[in-house]
């Protein structure tokens, strides 16, 4: 299981809206000072991400609350490949037919049939793995624990 603390911003029942803090591997190896992902890093900052995570176990939590957000490894690589090969292979079998139909319609090369075909073929994937990751439940992070202190009547 993947953790990360994060903030609560937004309850609506048993879903969450939680911010995250990105966090970049950089600056904790000993090559920081000549890295250009480092560079990187820096000019690009430290920004924070909102996601949606589901409550199941109904962890009483509110604004403002710090908790521990979870995923687990095998979601997260399933997710992880649909999101990337999904509209990539939608571009090349889309721009195949492209060109299987430019050379049936005798359209000499078909180049242009076939970019455009695969420009399609992109869209529809990158449609097809926002429709499937958005409508999964499982494919969202959960809540494990409310990390917030509590504040007691006797100290």
């Amino acid at each position: 299981m993947i953790e990360e603390s994060a903030r609560v911003i937004a309850c609506q029942g048993d879903e969450v809206w939680v911010e995250t803090q990105r966090k970049s591997a950089c600056g904790q190896c000993a090559a920081n000072k000549g890295c250009g992902t480092a560079v990187i890093g820096k000019v690009v900052g430290q920004k924070r991400a909102r996601v949606r995570a589901r409550n199941p176990q109904q962890t009483p939590v509110q604004v403002g609350d710090e908790v521990t957000i979870g995923i687990e490894e095998s979601v997260l690589v399933r997710g992880s490949l649909v999101i990337y090969l999904l509209p990539l292979l939608s571009f090349f079998l889309f721009g195949l037919l492209g060109k299987a139909l430019a050379e049936q319609l005798l359209l000499g090369g078909g180049e242009g049939l076939s970019i455009l075909f695969s420009l399609l073929g992109l869209l529809v994937g990158f449609f097809w793995a926002r429709r499937f990751a958005g409508g999964e439940a499982r494919l969202q992070p959960v809540i494990l624990a409310n990390t917030t202190p509590t504040v007691g009547l006797f100290h």
